[in-house]
Formats: C-alpha cells, sequence, structure tokens
C-alpha cells in the first residue's frame, strides 16, 4: 500500500519555520514512519544541515521495514539497501569496535549495538548469580548443567543471526537521516532482522502506516497563537528570505536594471503567509488608504510588501549588489556587475590615474578611484560596489592588485 501522491509546495510559497520553533512539533524527536519515496523527496533546510521538512514538519529521523535488496560490506560498516515498495535507500549500520575485536572469528565482523552489548552484559551476570543459586540448592550437578559462557556464546549468534541479513531478508531500521554525496541514506542507530514468514509484521505495518500519514504526517505543522507571536517577532528571518529570493532573481534572469514594481510580486507569497495578515481587522472605506501602483490584496497587505522590499532592496545596496544612479522619483536600481558604464568608468579613471608618476608604482588607492567614480559617473556609488566592480575587472584581466587596497591597469 502506497500513500497518494501528493504534490509539492512551490519554492517561492513555500516558508521554512524558524528553527526557534521546530521543537514545537511532536515529530522532530520522533523516529517519523515514513515511506523512502518521502524520504528521498524530503526538502533540506537552508539553516539547519542534517533536518528536513516533510509538509513543513521538521523530521530528522524515521523507522523504515523493508526488504534487503543489496547489500554491501566494508571493515566498519554494512550498507543495506532497504525497499519497502515506494523506493530503495542505504542503511549504513556501523560496526561497533568491542565487538570485530573479541569473540569468534565467523562473528567477529558482525555489527552489534549498544542494547545488544547491554543485554549480554545482563544475561551473563544474570546467569552467574542463577549458577551459584543453583549450586547451592541442587548441588554440583547443577554447576556442570549451566555454563554462563557457552550461554553468552549462544546468545552472541543469536544477535548475529539478527544483525547479518542477507538479500532478499526483512529489515526494520531505525536512525537519523543523511545527505552523503548528494545521496540521501539512514545512519542507522538501531537495525534487525524480523522473523515474518506468514507476512504478520508486515501487514500490521501496512496498516498502521497510512493511518499515521492521515492523522499526523499530511496535516501542516500548525502553530498555536503564542508561537505565532514568536514567528511573527521574527522579521530577521522574513528578511533574510526575501533577500535571498532578490538575489536569486538577479542572478538567474541576469537582469542589468529594474524597478520595484517589477520584482515586488516575488515577494508577495511571503507577504501572504503571515499569520497576523489574515487576523487584520478591516479598514471601514474611509479609514482605508489609497495606495499607489499595482496591488494584490488587502491595502494592509500591500503596505507590509513595499516594508518588506524596501528593506530588502536597502540590503542589496549595503552589499553592493544594486545602486541608485540618479536619487529621484522613478526608482530605477542599476545592478553592479553588469553595468557596463560603471565597469567602463573604472577602467578608465584606473588608465588614466595610473600614468601619473604618483600611482605609476603602486596603483590607485581604492577610496581614490571611489572619489573619482562619484565624481565622474555617480555619487551614489558605495564602496562595497566599487568593490565588486575592482573584482569584476581583476576577473576579466583588465586590472589587478598590487595590494590590498590598491589597483593598476595592465
Amino acid at each position: 500500500m502506497q500513500p497518494e501522491a501528493t504534490e509539492p509546495e512551490e519554492d517561492s510559497v513555500w516558508e521554512e519555520p524558524p528553527s526557534m520553533l521546530w521543537g514545537l512539533d511532536l515529530m522532530f524527536n520522533a523516529f517519523n514512519r515514513l515511506y523512502v519515496k518521502d524520504i528521498l523527496h524530503m526538502r533540506e533546510s537552508c539553516q539547519v544541515s542534517g533536518i528536513y521538512f516533510y509538509n513543513s514538519h521538521p523530521i530528522f529521523k524515521v523507522d523504515v521495514l523493508g526488504t534487503v535488496v543489496y547489500k554491501r560490506e566494508r571493515e566498519d560498516f554494512f550498507c543495506y539497501g532497504v525497499d519497502d515498495g515506494t523506493g530503495v535507500i542505504n542503511s549504513l549500520c556501523w560496526k561497533d569496535e568491542q565487538w570485530r575485536e573479541q569473540g569468534d572469528p565467523a562473528i567477529r565482523k558482525c555489527r552489534y549495538s549498544h542494547y545488544s552489548c547491554v543485554s549480554a552484559l545482563f544475561v551473563f551476570t544474570v546467569g552467574c548469580v542463577l549458577s551459584s543459586v543453583w549450586a547451592r540448592s541442587f548441588g554440583s550437578s547443577a554447576r556442570e548443567d549451566f555454563n554462563p559462557a557457552s550461554e553468552l556464546k549462544k546468545l552472541r549468534q543469536a544477535q548475529h543471526s539478527s544483525s547479518h541479513l542477507e538479500i532478499g531478508e526483512l529489515l526494520r531500521v531505525r536512525g537519523p537521516v543523511k545527505t552523503s554525496r548528494q545521496q540521501r541514506e539512514i545512519m542507522a542507530s538501531t537495525y534487525y532482522k524480523v522473523s515474518d514468514p506468514v507476512m504478520a509484521v508486515q501487514i500490521s505495518w501496512m496498516m498502521e502506516v497510512p493511518q499515521l500519514y492521515r492523522q499526523c504526517y499530511d496535516k501542516p505543522f500548525h502553530l498555536d497563537s503564542s508561537a505565532q507571536n514568536i514567528q511573527g517577532g521574527s522579521a530577521s528571518y522574513l528578511l533574510g528570505r526575501a533577500t535571498r529570493i532578490l538575489k536569486d532573481f538577479l542572478k538567474e534572469k541576469e537582469v542589468t536594471r529594474f524597478r520595484p514594481y517589477d520584482i515586488q510580486d516575488l515577494l508577495q507569497p511571503l507577504v501572504s503567509r503571515l499569520p497576523h495578515v489574515s487576523r487584520q481587522p478591516q479598514k471601514t472605506a474611509s479609514e482605508q488608504e489609497p495606495e499607489a501602483g499595482p496591488s494584490s490584496g488587502p491595502p494592509t497587505s500591500f503596505k507590509q510588501l513595499r516594508e518588506l522590499l524596501q528593506k530588502s532592496l536597502q540590503i542589496l545596496q549595503d552589499e553592493g549588489l544594486v545602486f541608485r544612479k540618479v536619487k529621484c522619483q522613478d526608482e530605477v536600481y542599476h545592478v553592479t556587475e553588469r553595468d557596463k558604464d560603471l565597469l567602463m568608468a573604472v577602467r578608465d579613471i584606473l588608465r588614466e590615474d595610473c600614468r601619473r608618476e604618483k600611482y605609476a608604482e603602486k596603483g590607485c588607492h581604492i577610496l581614490h578611484v571611489l572619489s573619482s567614480v562619484r565624481q565622474r559617473y555617480s555619487r551614489n556609488v558605495s564602496k562595497a560596489a566599487l568593490e565588486l566592480v575592482l573584482k569584476a575587472l581583476e576577473c576579466n584581466s583588465d586590472i589587478i592588485s598590487t595590494s590590498d587596497s590598491h589597483y593598476t591597469i595592465l
């Protein structure tokens, strides 16, 4: 029985909840019985590596039951391919060094979990106590009948048979999910072979997992009112998300200049998903303030969108990625690294000034270049923007840096 296909959330709409709220989800610290197909397609967190999201639920530990379809053994670990009918995932099972170095050679390479070691020690201790009690009660014959070393050896053999699997056998594995070499796998903390001759365990599993999907996994992670207040206060996270969206847009589309209303629709999904937006009281027609320009949604939502857009653009300006050549009512932002006029102006300044005796040997200081650019090209060019231009020219072999702050033409 496989889960119903669910449509993946769009990248521009889905918003990852802040990490401070992950612990409020009961699925965060649980071993989640997800299908392998969903484990392989879970979205990885951009805040913390090793954390994944299924339907906005933060997940890092899973519980899988499936058939071993391939195996690979190394000196330190076993790698089993587990197939639950929806997909195949690697299960990396580390060998315990204590059991690899001790015991019979036939079972020396077997991996045992910590629980097995504890149980072996417990059985050995109980065996010694029972042997002593029986020897007192029934004489020396009981001492000869019960041999703790022999019983411990039988226990080790049982542990070996339950942890050393072959292709076609049923395996249950629990552990955190990791991505290694662009491949999703389970770092097994506990695993064992399941004896299921009449398929009772598999049938029970296939009946329980769909119920978990309906009751837990397929229901989005909803926050209570107090948690929503915390999320609403995490403005820095929302601002960082908006800034990343704008950076990705500038990188993918390779635009040279733009206006705010050209890109504001990119941030609309972030504002529409804010919990406090939908709870704003509706104003009367006389109280509503008219807004200039296109808008989608109520005036409060559009005001928040404009505020978020302006703060994001200010961050891009502070980092030097964009700048405004002329500050006027028509807001036009130039992309620094794609402004050919700015690149040419910086190159001409270095070519002319480096001919002077004062700058011939060491080159022009970055502050000198900045002052010249502001006089000849635009007063709004920042030092951060100039550094990006100088780096681009240096990558194109148009200029070279003679020191950390001096540049000269080639």
